[in-house]
């Protein structure tokens, strides 16, 4: 009986044993667990100070070229085409024959209403005569005036209709574009060919509100391509539109003499130099400080030991550093390196 009460105490105290073990354990697991306090922790980063610097700013735009004149040649008359005599590249002079259709139906036209014009001439003459000996009324002759006068015109309009069968270039240039050839059927207006005029080019450029207000008509720019580097080529400003677009930008042409050596063609980008050099002090900051896009640029600014997040406005860029138009002033200090690890109001230490 002793025996019994001695092992049922030893189990007893196993059972003890093994709950006070895992209460223990519990406790240090729930230690580890524990999210450790993050206030002390400081991220360490390097700072630039904002500062005014002098900067010296022009207008230097991305642009488009254009044809200096551009034309569709269009058919002045329904008919088949009997001759065509361009193909696309040729080079033609403003008012050659570059195509005939068939003139049958309008020589007709024509024959028809001379024919019409000559009786009615001939009956003008008899019935004036007439008048004078009183066989004929006044009101008669009147009538054949008139009819007369009209059948004038028809015969006007035919000789227009057979000139319109001739379709000839209405521009001096190149022929980009070929769309007919011999034997075809076109209606009147239909679009046979179109010419391009390289002897000038135009380039077309967007300048925002204060750029515009900075440029003049005839003022001279400088023109550069990456199709031929080192090369510049000189314009001069031909247009600037009175009236903003919905995006507040001023369309501006610059018209350029092309060269045959080394030609522009329609479509190529180029950059366009306004020679408009200004020297100023501005607020400025390291490019790196800041944080997002240019077009939502923001920085984190040193304050009290904390990186507080602030949204900026800014300028343009010149020698690494970035102008600042608006949402700091001189003497601040802003995150310059290290901003990945940040967010507003983290901790931070500056090595010294």
């Amino acid at each position: 009986m002793k025996k019994k009460y001695i092992i049922i105490i030893i189990l007893f105290a196993l059972v003890l044993l093994v709950v006070f073990k895992l209460s223990s354990n519990k406790k240090i697991i729930n230690e580890k667990n524990r999210p450790r306090s993050t206030q002390n922790i400081r991220i360490p980063v390097k700072t630039a100070m904002v500062f005014h610097k002098q900067i010296e700013s022009g207008i230097v735009k991305t642009g488009n070229l254009i044809p200096y004149k551009q034309a569709k040649v269009l058919a002045g008359a329904s008919g088949t085409l009997s001759v065509v005599n361009f193909n696309l590249g040729d080079i033609v002079a403003e008012g050659q024959l570059l195509a005939l259709a068939d003139t049958r139906v309008q020589q007709l036209e024509l024959e028809k209403a001379q024919s019409i014009a000559s009786k009615l001439r001939t009956d003008l003459n008899t019935y004036t005569e007439l008048l004078q000996g009183q066989a004929a009324t006044q009101e008669q002759v009147n009538n054949l005036k008139q009819d007369y006068t009209n059948a004038l015109n028809q015969v006007a309009q035919a000789k227009k209709n057979m000139s319109n069968t001739k379709i000839k270039a209405p521009i001096s240039g190149m022929i980009a574009s070929k769309i007919i050839e011999q034997g075809m059927f076109i209606n009147a207006g239909a679009e046979v060919a179109t010419i391009v005029n390289l002897a000038k080019i135009n380039v077309q450029v967007n300048l925002s509100e204060a750029e515009a207000y900075q440029v003049h008509k005839e003022q001279q720019v400088r023109i550069s391509t990456d199709i031929y580097p080192g090369e510049t080529f000189v314009g001069r400003v031909s247009f600037i539109s009175p009236q903003a677009d919905q995006a507040n930008n001023f369309l501006t042409e610059i018209q350029v003499d092309n060269n045959s050596r080394m030609a522009l063609r329609a479509g190529t980008f180029v950059y366009v130099d306004f020679q408009t050099k200004n020297t100023a002090p501005a607020l400025v900051i390291p490019r790196e400080a800041v944080i997002q896009s240019i077009q939502k640029p923001a920085v984190y600014v040193v304050q009290h030991g904390a990186a507080k997040l602030r949204t900026i406005q800014v300028g343009q860029e010149a020698a690494g550093f970035i102008t600042v138009l608006s949402g700091l002033k001189a003497g601040e200090q802003v995150v310059s390196s290290g901003q990945i690890n940040l967010k507003d109001g983290s901790l931070i230490s500056i090595p010294k």
